[in-house]
């Protein structure tokens, strides 16, 4: 029916199409093992079952919540409808501060208490560090 270059080319395709197949369902799979998650309080305070998974947790610094000694800060991150205790040892970012965005990347023990090991503070898109801003002011 067919000839054998047709035989051969579909042969040809396919293979190629398995291999695309594959190839991306592993990448997929890589990448699905290695993404952390973000979540905030309110969708924490929802999850059905707390499991020993690096997440990211996300929200506003409360105000007068943040409470500093040498090795370990503890502060409450909260989207204005629910709240999540932080505890994180290590040096905190230079941008981090009450009222302000902060992710935190770490472990959920319960519904109410994160262990962070990573604090990322973020800011808005008019930030400017100040080594440029007075660079720009002194022109």
């Amino acid at each position: 029916m067919y000839g054998r270059k047709v035989k051969l080319r579909f042969f040809f395709v396919l293979l190629i199409l398995i291999t695309l197949i594959l190839t991306v369902s592993l990448i997929l799979k890589s990448l699905e093992e290695n993404v952390l998650y973000f979540k905030s309080p309110t969708e924490i305070k929802i999850l059905s079952n707390i499991k020993e998974k690096k997440i990211r947790v996300g929200g506003m610094v409360k105000i007068n919540s943040i409470s500093m000694k040498p090795k370990e800060v503890k502060f409450i991150i909260t989207d204005f409808k629910n709240e999540i205790n932080i505890v994180y040892s290590g040096v905190v970012p230079n941008l981090f501060a009450e009222g302000k965005g902060v992710v935190a990347e770490g472990y959920l023990k319960d519904k109410n208490f994160f262990l962070a090991t990573k604090i990322l503070a973020k800011h808005d898109e008019n930030y400017m560090p100040p080594e440029v801003k007075a660079a720009l002011e002194e022109k």
